[in-house]
């Protein structure tokens, strides 16, 4: 016979579930952001978004409410900015390498087929 464990929302960290007081208005409670009830460590100053790291919430403030920042602000997005860029270019890379080997596979797989 099979067991099939359940994992309720919650149970994977050793918390049980429950209903969370700190419910915002979107009905998403501010623990299950990140998995842990401490608070996050970057909010949005505009907004009030949590964010997980500061880097999220300078790119965030860049995208989202580049007409109300400052020029350290604007100099921060810009440095973030700079400094995610290699990491989208491998992610890109990558892409595109998968998508032809795909392609190449399927068209040597075709020929043997047809």
């Amino acid at each position: 016979m099979v067991s099939v464990a359940v994992i309720v929302p919650g149970e994977f960290r050793g918390r049980s579930p429950s209903v969370d007081d700190s419910a915002t208005s979107s009905g998403v409670s501010e623990a299950a952001f990140d998995g842990c009830s401490e608070e996050p460590p970057a909010r949005c100053p505009y907004c009030d978004r949590p964010f997980r790291q500061d880097r999220y919430e300078s790119l965030h403030r860049g995208l989202a409410h580049s007409e109300r920042l400052t020029d350290r602000e604007r100099a921060t997005f810009e440095r973030v900015r700079s400094e995610e860029y290699p990491a989208i270019r491998r992610v890109r890379l990558y892409a595109l390498f998968v998508l032809v080997l795909l392609y190449f596979g399927l068209l040597i797989l075709a020929a043997f087929v047809v």
